[in-house]
């Protein structure tokens, strides 16, 4: 089932950020959300993801078992990559899967570090395999080649590409590009 939603509206005290805000998310693809700063991205993500609440609208088809990687990497600092993943992770999940992912995203020598003593791309690629290893039906990216040079962006929306086959996915971007190596739908914001 598509999500559909409808006259979706969000204040902070004055300040309106969403104003009756409508759009429909196709089952199992990928769509971009692009717009300018402030105009209401990451707060429509939120909604979606059930975080915050909206003043007003209606919002349907938004699966239940939800995984995401936010602007700011929420990660527990003094734990490793494994034990950051492992967080979110079914029981069933070995360690050699997680491991096996973590290498494919390039952090096979970084592994056992607490995040803390990680870059900001490499804190962003841990998020990243932990987002699509919680395995969720729907997934939300808040920026997420935010840091990362070209060739690691490339091979970082291969693995995405590769691992959310059959997902519904709901990025936010600032990069034209980015919508179309991902393959997504567009709808601008703003």
């Amino acid at each position: 089932m598509d999500i559909q939603l409808k006259n979706i509206s969000k204040s902070f005290g004055e300040k309106d950020v969403l104003t009756n805000f409508s759009a429909t998310f196709r089952k199992d693809k990928v769509t971009c959300l692009m717009g300018p700063s402030g105009c209401g991205k990451t707060t429509l993500l939120h909604i979606m993801a059930g975080l915050l609440t909206p003043d007003q609208g209606v919002m349907t088809g938004i699966p239940k078992k939800k995984s995401a990687v936010f602007q700011e990497e929420r990660l527990c600092e003094s734990f490793n990559a494994i034990s950051n993943v492992r967080l979110v992770c079914h029981k069933d999940v070995r360690k050699n899967i997680i491991q096996e992912h973590l290498e494919r995203i390039g952090l096979s020598g970084s592994m056992g570090k607490p995040v803390i003593q990680l870059s900001g791309g490499m804190r962003r690629r841990v998020s990243i395999v932990r987002a699509i290893l919680a395995d969720g039906d729907i997934l939300f990216f808040d920026e997420p080649f935010k840091g990362l040079d070209y060739e690691t962006k490339l091979s970082v929306i291969k693995y995405i590409k590769e691992n959310t086959k059959n997902k519904t996915v709901i990025m936010v971007t600032h990069d034209k590009e980015e919508v179309a190596a991902m393959g997504g739908d567009l709808i601008p914001m703003g």
